[in-house]
Protein backbone atom coordinates (compact mmCIF):
# COMPACT_ATOMS: atom_id res chain seq x y z
CA UNK A 1 0.00 0.00 0.00
CA UNK A 2 3.23 2.24 0.57
CA UNK A 3 4.60 1.80 -2.70
CA UNK A 4 1.03 2.64 -4.25
CA UNK A 5 0.50 5.94 -2.35
CA UNK A 6 4.39 6.68 -3.15
CA UNK A 7 3.80 5.80 -7.22
CA UNK A 8 0.74 7.83 -6.76
CA UNK A 9 2.56 11.05 -5.39
CA UNK A 10 5.24 10.59 -7.91
CA UNK A 11 3.00 10.64 -10.95
CA UNK A 12 1.01 13.69 -9.32
CA UNK A 13 4.48 15.38 -9.20
CA UNK A 14 5.46 14.52 -12.69
CA UNK A 15 2.28 15.63 -13.49
CA UNK A 16 2.64 19.45 -12.55
CA UNK A 17 6.27 19.21 -13.00
CA UNK A 18 5.35 18.57 -16.77
CA UNK A 19 2.59 21.53 -17.07
CA UNK A 20 4.81 24.24 -14.82
CA UNK A 21 7.55 24.07 -17.33
CA UNK A 22 7.21 24.24 -21.13
CA UNK A 23 10.00 22.27 -22.18
CA UNK A 24 8.32 19.14 -20.88
CA UNK A 25 4.95 17.81 -22.61
CA UNK A 26 3.52 14.44 -20.83
CA UNK A 27 0.26 13.42 -22.75
CA UNK A 28 -1.75 12.68 -19.67
CA UNK A 29 -1.73 11.60 -16.58
CA UNK A 30 -1.55 7.67 -17.74
CA UNK A 31 1.71 8.49 -18.61
CA UNK A 32 2.55 10.37 -15.73
CA UNK A 33 1.84 6.96 -13.66
CA UNK A 34 4.38 5.20 -16.25
CA UNK A 35 6.78 8.26 -16.07
CA UNK A 36 7.19 7.98 -12.04
CA UNK A 37 7.53 4.14 -12.40
CA UNK A 38 10.25 3.90 -15.28
CA UNK A 39 11.72 6.95 -13.33
CA UNK A 40 11.72 4.94 -10.30
CA UNK A 41 13.26 2.08 -12.09
CA UNK A 42 16.17 3.90 -13.41
CA UNK A 43 16.77 5.67 -10.15
CA UNK A 44 17.13 2.47 -8.53
CA UNK A 45 19.59 0.59 -10.65
CA UNK A 46 21.44 3.02 -12.91
CA UNK A 47 21.49 5.83 -11.40
CA UNK A 48 23.62 4.31 -8.48
CA UNK A 49 26.08 3.12 -10.64
CA UNK A 50 26.44 6.32 -12.83
CA UNK A 51 27.18 8.19 -9.38
CA UNK A 52 30.07 5.53 -8.76
CA UNK A 53 31.60 5.96 -11.84
CA UNK A 54 31.59 9.62 -12.02
CA UNK A 55 32.47 9.76 -8.36
CA UNK A 56 35.87 11.63 -9.14
CA UNK A 57 34.01 14.39 -11.61
CA UNK A 58 31.37 14.64 -8.96
CA UNK A 59 33.93 15.23 -6.33
CA UNK A 60 35.77 18.15 -8.37
CA UNK A 61 32.53 19.65 -8.73
CA UNK A 62 31.65 19.63 -4.96
CA UNK A 63 28.36 17.44 -6.34
CA UNK A 64 27.52 19.89 -9.51
CA UNK A 65 27.68 17.22 -11.52
CA UNK A 66 24.78 14.93 -10.00
CA UNK A 67 22.46 17.43 -11.69
CA UNK A 68 23.74 16.33 -15.18
CA UNK A 69 23.05 12.81 -14.50
CA UNK A 70 19.94 13.69 -13.24
CA UNK A 71 19.15 15.10 -16.44
CA UNK A 72 20.47 11.96 -18.43
CA UNK A 73 18.38 9.76 -16.28
CA UNK A 74 15.39 11.86 -17.69
CA UNK A 75 16.29 12.16 -21.05
CA UNK A 76 16.33 8.36 -20.69
CA UNK A 77 13.04 7.81 -19.55
CA UNK A 78 12.03 10.39 -22.54
CA UNK A 79 13.84 8.09 -25.05
CA UNK A 80 11.68 4.99 -23.38
CA UNK A 81 8.37 6.58 -22.88
CA UNK A 82 5.47 6.93 -25.58
CA UNK A 83 4.07 10.62 -24.58
CA UNK A 84 6.84 12.38 -22.55
CA UNK A 85 8.78 14.53 -24.15
CA UNK A 86 11.53 16.89 -23.17
CA UNK A 87 13.04 19.63 -25.42
CA UNK A 88 16.30 20.13 -24.37
CA UNK A 89 18.98 18.56 -21.49
CA UNK A 90 18.33 22.10 -20.13
CA UNK A 91 14.41 21.34 -19.48
CA UNK A 92 15.51 17.48 -18.58
CA UNK A 93 17.85 18.95 -15.44
CA UNK A 94 15.21 21.38 -14.35
CA UNK A 95 12.09 18.95 -14.53
CA UNK A 96 14.36 16.66 -12.33
CA UNK A 97 15.09 19.39 -10.11
CA UNK A 98 11.72 20.65 -9.92
CA UNK A 99 9.80 17.18 -9.62
CA UNK A 100 11.96 16.28 -6.76
CA UNK A 101 10.99 20.11 -5.24
CA UNK A 102 7.49 18.86 -5.83
CA UNK A 103 7.37 15.33 -4.91
CA UNK A 104 9.15 16.29 -1.57
CA UNK A 105 6.84 18.51 -0.99
CA UNK A 106 3.95 16.13 -1.44
CA UNK A 107 5.39 13.72 0.32
CA UNK A 108 5.54 15.88 3.70
CA UNK A 109 1.85 16.29 3.06
CA UNK A 110 1.27 13.06 3.56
Amino acid sequence: MNALITILLSSIAVFVTAHILPGVKVSGFGTAVIVAVVMGIINAFIRPILLLLTLPINVLTLGLFTFVIIGLMVMLVSAIVPGFHVDSFVWAMLFGIVCAVINSFLNALA
